[in-house]
């Protein structure tokens, strides 16, 4: 069921010929941002392609507080958006997420990252390609990563093709320029937002069986 949809989603958004990295503009330079959570909530990190669409799906399920748009996984400091889309900092589009874990646990959040795309996909999601559209699975502690494991076994079957989703320790995020922030809300009517972003956040509210926002 999973792999029939993404291949529809993974067709209309080639003949769009639109990529995440073709709607952006420069601006400021990003921060590294501190991982404790506050009080009584929790964080994860996913990179799943295109941050704008992640942060949104994210920030659709129940128990989420926010999701931050911004890059991990690499070894240069302090990268840019631009620097990023050279494909040579190591990093990928990921999104911060705090949660409530009282509503809501890591193993769910599992459940959302490999709905909301194809984690069979090499370093491309959809129209967008390069190093920095990986697929990720970043974990804080040994209990996440060992869940980690686990749900990239259980959804194997969901797919024809093998996951190629790395699993990566997070020691450092960097939120991203203010204009990629909440992408979505503020750019309702982005050819991006429309012919990409909305279909695939409309195809994982088809497939996930968690609780969403009202």
């Amino acid at each position: 069921m999973l792999k029939s949809l993404f291949i529809s989603f993974s067709l209309i958004s080639s003949v769009l010929l639109l990529s995440c990295q073709a709607q952006s503009n420069k601006n400021q330079a990003d921060l590294k941002m501190d991982l404790t959570p506050p009080a009584g909530k929790a964080v994860a990190a996913f990179a799943e392609g295109c941050f704008w669409c992640s942060e949104h799906i994210f920030e659709a399920v129940a128990g989420v507080d926010q999701a931050v748009s911004g890059y991990a996984g690499g070894k240069t400091l302090n990268p840019t958006y631009e620097l990023v889309n050279t494909e040579t900092t190591g990093h990928a589009e990921t999104v911060l997420v705090y949660y409530d874990p009282k509503v809501i646990g890591y193993a769910e959040l599992l459940k959302v990252f490999y709905t909301s795309h194809d984690p069979t996909t090499f370093e491309r999601q959809g129209p967008d390609r390069g190093n920095s559209y990986r697929s990720i699975v970043f974990y804080s502690t040994p209990e996440e990563k060992v869940l980690a494991e686990k749900a990239k076994i259980d959804f194997a079957k969901s797919f024809k093709n093998p996951i190629v989703s790395e699993m990566k320790q997070l020691t450092a995020f960097y939120k991203a320029e203010d204009y990629h922030q909440d992408y979505i809300e503020h750019n309702p009517y982005s050819q991006y937002v429309m012919g990409v972003s909305i279909p695939r956040y409309e195809l994982f509210k088809k497939t996930f069986k968690g609780k969403l926002k009202k």
